[in-house]
Parts: structure tokens; sequence; C-alpha cells
């Protein structure tokens, strides 16, 4: 009864347009009430979810991640990705690409990824020719890569979500990211191609010499070494990962402030404000899902769960991780990044890891389908944001989105049945 009470309720209130984290939280205070338990428990489960030393990294990547986005970094990443690749055919959708691979990898966030370099991209594609929609596809398709690089504070909430499930270390789930945001960002510039060329678009000039090139990447450099630092320090043992997202914000400042010397002090504090309310919607959504993840434990949901993927998929592998994917996906429709991570892996990880599933790639094919959900109506914020940019409908960017939507699902599909493209790299750190 209690079970029923708490899926439903959850489902109404979603449905009725309640915001995730009260979706949440009024879903476990109806529970409690239906069990004639104490109402302590949601507080007690709320606070202890939320007073955990390594979400200190949480809020440091964000703020880093806003500190590049107010801090002029997308201009020079858009000048060496366009010197790049702008002379191919569709070059300024080529530079889109890769431009929102560089930036997602500094900022960390498919949405600052979105606002930065759309802003930039999108009017730019607009007069030279290109089609509102594609221009839109491009850029928020190519944002995505941003949840899966190493400034990603989604990285972290993933890893604190498996806590008492299994085992998964913040640096190995960082280089398990890092082949599949390639193979991403490969498949994002075939699809990007493609189009161009069906649809007759132009090169953007002339190659302009690796000269050009060179110097263009130099001045990016600054802004792009925020990785090196994260990934080598980590790796080095100079410090952990909550001292790297530190760390981040330490350089952030440092290259905006003094070497680009273009984060001027309203930039500043936009950057504090945003990232304020960003954590502060991320820390409660990690306290209300703890408590909801409270009683998913106690009425056995992720067992209940497990068995009836067993059923529908004869105990098959290959088919319990398509299951997976799709109701990933569905749920990710409806729900916020941090939020589907937070209930969802409690829930789907120790069933894949019956399966066979290392936990770190099951980390991976997460965040994957997280990132297509955001590229998803109802909810779709990356999506959102790209068609205000661009000023199209939603509508009018579905009817063309299938060659980008093609690359983002071989790039889960690769991730979820090829286990070395995520393991690999750990393994071979590891020696």
């Amino acid at each position: 009864m209690e079970l029923w009470v708490m899926c439903g309720s959850f489902v109404l209130l979603l449905l009725l347009g309640v915001p995730v984290a009260f979706s949440i939280g009024l879903a476990s205070v109806a529970t409690v009430l239906a069990a004639d338990l104490p109402m302590a428990i949601v507080f007690q489960k709320m606070v202890g979810g939320m007073q955990i030393f390594s979400f200190l990294a949480i809020p440091f990547f964000i703020f880093a991640g806003e500190l590049m986005l107010h801090g002029g970094i997308a201009e020079r990443i858009v000048t060496f990705a366009n010197r790049l690749v702008g002379h191919v055919r569709g070059g300024l959708g080529m530079s889109n690409v890769v431009g929102c691979t560089l930036f997602g990898g500094v900022a960390g966030s498919p949405l600052a990824d979105v606002s930065a370099m759309g802003s930039v991209m999108i009017p730019l594609m607009k007069r030279e020719g290109y089609g509102a929609d594609y221009a839109v596809n491009v850029t928020t398709h190519s944002a995505l890569v941003g949840a899966l690089m190493p400034t990603s504070h989604n990285l972290i909430i993933y890893v604190l979500a498996t806590a008492g499930i299994a085992a998964v270390s913040v640096f190995n789930l960082i280089l398990a990211a890092l082949l599949p945001a390639l193979l991403l960002t490969i498949a994002n510039l075939v699809a990007a191609y493609t189009v161009a060329v069906k649809r007759g678009y132009p090169t953007h000039g002339a190659f302009p010499g690796w000269g050009l090139v060179f110097s263009a990447f130099v001045a990016a450099l600054p802004g792009l070494m925020v990785i090196v630092i994260i990934l080598g320090g980590i790796l080095s043992g100079v410090f952990t990962a909550t001292e790297s997202a530190a760390t981040a914000v330490c350089w952030a400042l440092i290259v905006t402030g003094l070497v680009y010397r273009t984060l001027s002090w309203q930039g500043f504090l936009a950057a504090c404000a945003k990232a304020c309310k960003t954590t502060g919607v991320v820390l409660l959504l990690i306290g209300i899902s703890a408590a909801f993840g409270y009683f998913l434990a106690l009425y056995e949901v992720p067992l209940k769960t497990g068995e009836w993927l067993e059923q529908m998929s004869g105990n098959q592998a290959w088919l319990i991780f398509l299951w997976v994917n799709v109701l990933l996906f569905l749920l990710g429709t409806f729900l916020d990044m941090a939020a589907t991570i937070l209930i969802c892996t409690p829930i789907f990880l120790p069933i894949c890891m019956k399966a066979g599933m290392d936990p770190t790639q099951f980390g991976v094919v997460m965040l994957l389908n997280c990132a297509l959900g955001l590229n998803t109506p109802p909810v779709g914020s990356t999506q959102f944001v790209g068609c205000a940019i661009g000023g199209v409908s939603v509508g009018e960017v579905m009817r063309s989105i299938a060659p980008f939507y093609g690359a983002l699902l071989v790039t889960l599909l690769a991730a979820t049945y090829i286990p070395a493209l995520s393991l690999a790299l750990p393994a071979w750190v590891a020696g």
C-alpha cells in the first residue's frame, strides 16, 4: 500500500507540474503518513544526505563553470574552432561542435555550454545562411558532451549516489567518460557534416594556415588548462577530487581575472549568484532524494524492479541493459539530470551489476541517458534554451533532430555494449 502511495503521489505531482524537488519531498511525506511513521525520518534522512564532505566538490565545480561562462572563455574557443575546421563544408556547424566540446570540458555543464556557445554561434550561423533548426540542434547536442567532462559536477553526484551499493572512484569515472565523450564529439561532427552537405551549406572561408590555428590555440589554452590541471593533479596525487574542484575555481579566477582580464565585477557577482542558486537546487535535490531513496530501499523497489526486468528479458543481460536504457530515457524526459541520477542509481545499478555491468561503466551509461533527456521535451532544458536563443519553436527543431539524436544513440549503445570504451582507459592508467 505504502509503495503505491509513494509512486502514485510522485507521478501525480510531476504530471501536475510541481517542481521535481518538491514532488520527491511531498511523495516522501505522503509515504510517511500512509505508513504511520515518525515525520522526523524525512528530515533526518535529508540532513544526513547532505552532510557529506565530498559534496563540497559540487559547488566548487559549479562556481568554476559559472566563472568560465562569465569570463570570456567562449570567444577564444570559438576563434580556435573556426580556424581549425571552419573551412570544411558546413564549417560553422563543425566549428560549433568543436567549440561546444571544448567549452563543455571547461564549464562541465551542458546548460552553461548552450548559453555561452549558443549566444555566440547560433546568431552567427543564422546570419551566414544556416537554418535555425540546424544551428540549434548542432549546439544543443554538442553541449551534451559537457556532462561527461572532468569538470562535470554530475560525475560527483553519481559517485555519491552509489554509496552503499558499489565502490566507484571519482577519478576512474572521469577517465571512463573521456573516450565516450570523444566518440560523441566525432558522432556529432559526422551528423553536422552530413546534414550540411545534404542542405548545401557553405564553407566558412579558406583554411587560414597552421600558424593562425596555433596562435588561436595558444590564446584559448589558459582556459582549456583546467582539464589538464584536474586530471594531472588527481593522477599525480597532488590533490583529491574535492580539492581539484577548489583548484578549478582558483584557476578560473586567475585566467578570467588576471590572464584574459575579461571578468568584470558585475560578471563575478552574476557568477556567484548563479552558482549559489544552482548549488541550492542541487543540494536540495540530494537531501530530498536521500529520504526518497530510504523508502525505495525500505519497500524493496530495486529488488522488485530487478525481478520484473528479469521476467521481461528472460534473464538475458543484453535485454536487461536495453530495458534499463529505455526506462532511464523515459524518466530523463521528465526529471532533471541530478534528480534522475539520485533516484535511478539505487534502483538500476544493482540490476545492471547483477547482469554483469561494471558500476563505473553504468555511470557513463547513466550520464548519457540523462544527457539524452536534456534534449527531449517535456523538460529538455538545453533544448529550450537553444530554441530561445535561435528564435525557433521546439516543434521545428524536433522535425530535423533525427541525425543528431542518432549520434547520441550510437554513443549510448556503444557505451552500453562495449565495456572497453569506458573501462580501458582507467585500467590502462591503473597499470
